[in-house]
């Protein structure tokens, strides 16, 4: 059994500081998947004993970026889906293993008044072909902060947050393309109808001392891994960030 975990730490030289070493050698993962690490080549000398660690950087400092540490060495190693625009953010981070891709992403926000959305909508499109190419040779395990809120049940005020940055009507909908596409969505395969399942809460409101959350942090995984995947878990009660791990088991 394999056990994969996911976690935007929202800025790694800040978890750093807190109990992140302590948490993740509770969590003991094969693989572990960062975003938003916020810094440059050089700018940390973190390592994990034991294990091989993959960087994708952004090109603006102190912004985005992806890391991937895994006990395993991959055939190869992937930064971006190879279109310029949409590779400068440090956003996409892909590791191919003999049964499958593994693919850490750090979707755009579409940012207050949805200003980013039209960008955002063309991202969903490139990376949901780039995401369709890979599972044509292989099974695809995605995870990662994809910035959405896929249903009403993904967050706690689902009616004042129609408009708002991940849970506007095309996000929603870009997502149910990639679902629709062939992916399934592991959280809601193992758990449909949990309520108040959620990954990210607002610093701003003091969100997480009364769960009003919200579901944006996934592993979705293409349907030929449907049979090897065998739970998949959020792990709200890890702090550090305002997000949380989440996992995923698979038995390959």
């Amino acid at each position: 059994m394999l056990r994969l975990f996911s976690w935007n730490v929202n800025g790694l030289r800040a978890i750093l500081k807190k109990d992140f070493c302590e948490d993740i050698a509770k969590l003991d993962p094969d693989v572990l998947c960062l975003q938003e690490i916020k810094l440059q080549e050089g700018q940390t000398d973190f390592q994990m004993e034991g294990y091989y660690d993959y960087w994708n950087y952004a090109e603006k400092k102190g912004y985005s970026g992806v890391a991937v540490f895994t006990r395993r060495e991959p055939l190869a190693v992937t930064r971006g889906i190879g279109i310029e625009e949409h590779d400068r953010e440090g956003r996409v981070l892909c590791l191919e293993f003999p049964e499958y891709y593994l693919v850490n992403c750090y979707t755009p926000n579409s940012q207050n008044e949805l200003r980013r959305l039209p960008y955002r909508v063309q991202w969903e499109e490139a990376f949901r072909n780039y995401l369709n190419e890979l599972a044509k040779k292989k099974g695809v395990i995605l995870c990662g902060d994809l910035n959405v809120a896929h249903n009403e049940i993904d967050l706690k005020n689902p009616a004042s947050n129609r408009r708002s940055a991940g849970f506007s009507d095309e996000e929603r909908a870009e997502f149910t393309k990639l679902l629709e596409s062939g992916f399934i969505d592991t959280f809601r395969y193992f758990y449909p109808e949990q309520e108040e399942a959620y990954s990210w809460w607002s610093y701003r409101t003091r969100a997480r001392s009364r769960n009003a959350g919200w579901r944006i942090d996934y592993f979705v995984v293409s349907q030929d891994l449907e049979e090897v995947i065998k739970d998949a878990k959020i792990h709200s009660d890890i702090m550090g960030s305002d997000h949380c791990p989440v996992s995923l088991d698979i038995e390959i």
